[in-house]
């Protein structure tokens, strides 16, 4: 699932860099009948049955195509499956003339300079960049602030086909040696390799088996801590279930086998651990979750030489993260009593410490929070765009970070007597601007600011809110050109699940589409946590019904306000996403002319018997409880498919290494539709090789992903697609 969001805490980066998207010349309208009319008949490929009954809670289920979970490098049958699938929708994509244009044309939008966070470190400042078209971010490095940058480590040499990636990096304290994950084909597995700075060599230090994880380093440099799952079975790498994350210490120049273990909970072997290490180096704290509502704290004081973990918050009721640290006197944002979130301190000294509030829970959603340069800075949201407040230690108002516009910033990360500190802002039209902030004077100034291929002044970005099935007060933006005043093929997209919000950043991609007159959408379903916990708790295990009608109500809302033709609406959504598309097109049919779900979770009644499904139990229920396993029935994608029915044009999108939702997933669904009556428009599965989830995706691979996409759902929505002039 999209929950590596959630787990690691990564800079608002990776958002802006590297996500999968969509986003802009005005015809449209006559095109899709004529075309439409010319398509080529679809022979899809023959797909065997197998008979596989299921009795349940007295309910009989038939799963006929469950061959298709075998891994496809270990089976033959499946693979020729996928072969004989890739084949068909290519021939299908090679009819669409405006697959190349979009093609050509996301190649110059995704051609931008794109910076991350500068981390400082020992007087230096650590940053991925990538010059437009690298398939990977670069690590760079500067000796000052204004300095050169030069190149640490390039991932672009690593493989030929650029899917192996530069995952997670931790650089030490003085700056002399940076900790990196590589990440290959797209799995969630991790190798952990150290390069010294100074000389660019590579230490013979190897760490596998990571996943899940953070690099922390110890404040003297000597090594670090790091989280893994046990080696899996030879031949299982992909699918191996995942259960007993474990934390341990990496000393320098020592082999894997020494490493040290810190932390376990094998009585809890479905919980996710991740580390991160106090400012000052004295403490290591530990954050244990089982991916849903909320995690329990463990802190460990590294003067001491046991190690001992000592547990601050031994309940899974609320979500707990550390802002910083003053001594003994720990800075904490919490949602317990705090729907919206709030700032607590907790004098760990003492034996039971109490806690006292220090920014009282708001009107205002809570999002980061950081103790720096003597100020609690909190990002704050108000209707899904952010606010910046300062305050001080004690919790007094000390005004705000003045923002140069509506968006989303976030970063904020330093010591907390540093008064320098860096930030990203970004917006639908804004593309991500690094600024480094002083906290004693309040002022900031670009660090660094792209330039991108388009004249952004064209692009409109506009907030509406909607009422859904329930009269619940639904946001969405709504993404245009300034001169498309008439009703226009729309992309809606939407997330909905593990409280992850949909904030306002620069995308590329749906600029490809936005740019040929098209309509960008997305709305701020319940699920995510634009609204705090509760807005969660509303999208989730019984309440997940609530976020499919939210989905179909903002398509009914962008019909009736005439943003959207009749036959115009096209839907997209990847991972949770993916599921929110295949439960609301088989709710909904008639509502959508083309749908795009990407690496989806849809078989819902087995969904906890790969990789990591059994990380998801807490988000959806589970299948082996009566209750959980009737309320999934009603709405998995892939149980759901109505025979009779009118479908939409589906291009269901998976990868082969994708160890996180299996394409199982997908195979399976797009099995089920192809078998299904359910008209003829065409329901193929587009599945890409060496890729997996999404993250570490290479950036020649995401272009052309996308222009599939977009040339598919521009054919079914009626966008005229045109060369530029």
């Amino acid at each position: 699932m999209s929950f590596a969001k959630k787990i690691p805490k990564i800079p608002l980066r990776r958002v802006a860099l590297f996500t999968l998207a969509l986003l802009f010349t005005t015809h449209f309208a006559s095109a899709r009948s004529e075309s439409t009319t010319m398509m080529p008949t679809i022979t899809y490929p023959e797909t065997k049955r197998v008979d596989v009954v299921e009795e349940r809670f007295g309910q009989t289920i038939a799963d006929p195509y469950r061959w298709l979970e075998n891994d496809v490098r270990n089976d033959k049958e499946v693979a020729n499956w996928v072969e004989s699938q890739n084949k068909v929708t290519n021939a299908y994509l090679n009819t669409l003339p405006s697959r190349d244009i979009f093609k050509d044309r996301l190649k110059q939008l995704y051609n931008f300079e794109q910076f991350s966070i500068p981390v400082k470190q020992g007087g230096r400042y650590f940053y991925l960049y990538n010059s437009g078209l690298q398939n990977q971010p670069v690590l760079h490095v500067r000796d000052s602030v204004d300095g050169a940058g030069r190149v640490l480590i390039d991932p672009n040499r690593w493989s030929k086909d650029g899917a192996t990636a530069l995952a997670e990096w931790s650089a030490s304290d003085d700056g002399k040696r940076v900790a990196y994950a590589v990440q290959d084909g797209g799995s969630d597995w991790r190798t952990i390799r150290v390069l010294d700075v100074d000389t660019g060599k590579v230490l013979e230090d190897e760490v596998k088996w990571a996943r899940f994880t953070n690099i922390a380093w110890i404040k003297d440099g000597s090594g670090f801590f790091y989280s893994r799952y046990p080696e899996p079975k030879q031949g299982e790498t992909f699918q191996a279930g995942v259960a007993n994350h474990v934390v341990y210490f990496h000393a320098l120049g020592t082999p894997q086998t020494q490493d040290r273990l810190v932390y376990a909970t094998p009585d809890q072997p479905t919980l996710v651990h991740t580390v991160d290490i106090t400012a000052d180096g004295r403490y290591l704290t530990i954050y244990s979750t089982p991916v849903a509502i909320g995690n329990k704290l463990t802190v460990i004081d590294l003067q001491n030489a046991d190690w001992k973990p000592r547990k601050l918050v031994d309940t899974l009721n609320d979500q707990w993260s550390v802002v910083g640290n003053v001594g003994t006197k720990f800075f904490l944002k919490t949602t317990q009593d705090a729907s919206r979130s709030k700032v607590v301190t907790m004098d760990i000294a003492a034996a039971d410490p109490a806690i006292a509030d220090v920014v009282p829970e708001q009107d205002s959603i809570m999002g980061n929070a950081s103790l720096v340069g003597g100020r609690l800075l909190v990002a704050s949201r108000v209707d899904v765009k952010t606010e910046i407040r300062r305050y001080t230690p004690d919790g007094k108002a000390d005004g705000v970070v003045k923002l140069p516009g509506i968006g989303t910033a976030g970063g904020f990360k330093s010591d907390p007597d540093d008064q320098e500190t860096f930030f990203v802002f970004t917006s639908y039209n804004t593309p991500s601007i690094i600024y480094r902030y002083d906290v004693a004077s309040n002022r900031l100034r670009v660090w660094a600011q792209p330039k991108v291929a388009i004249n952004l002044n064209q692009i409109a970005v506009e907030q509406r809110f909607y009422k859904s099935k329930d009269g619940t007060r639904i946001p969405m933006f709504i993404v245009r050109r300034k001169d498309v005043t008439v009703a226009a093929p729309t992309l809606l997209y939407a997330y909905g699940g593990y409280g992850i919000p949909m904030l306002p950043e620069f995308l590329p991609a749906p600029l490809g589409w936005v740019e040929q007159g098209g309509v960008y959408a997305i709305a701020n379903i319940r699920g995510g946590s634009e609204y705090g916990k509760a807005w969660h708790e509303a999208g989730r295990r019984q309440n997940k019904q609530n976020v499919f009608d939210d989905f179909i109500a903002a398509g009914e809302y962008l019909k009736a306000q005439g943003i959207t033709p009749k036959d115009g609406l096209a839907i997209q959504g990847g991972s949770n996403g993916g599921l929110l598309v295949g439960a609301v097109v088989n709710q909904r049919p008639d509502l959508f002319a083309a749908a795009l779900p990407q690496v989806g979770v849809m078989d819902m009644l087995r969904f906890d018997q790969f990789t990591g499904g059994k990380l998801w139990l807490d988000e959806y229920g589970s299948p082996s409880r009566e209750a959980d396993f009737r309320n999934l029935l009603k709405y998995s994608p892939y149980h759901n498919i109505q025979s009779g029915k009118t479908y939409p044009a589906i291009l269901a999108t998976t990868a082969d290494t994708d160890d996180r939702v299996v394409p199982g997933h997908t195979f399976k669904y797009v099995a089920a539709l192809q078998a299904a009556d359910i008209g003829d428009k065409p329901h193929l599965v587009r599945i890409e090789t060496r890729a997996g989830h999404g993250a570490g995706k290479p950036t020649d691979k995401i272009v052309e992903e996308t222009a599939d996409m977009w040339a598919f759902a521009a054919h079914w929505t009626g966008l005229d697609v045109r060369s530029p002039r």
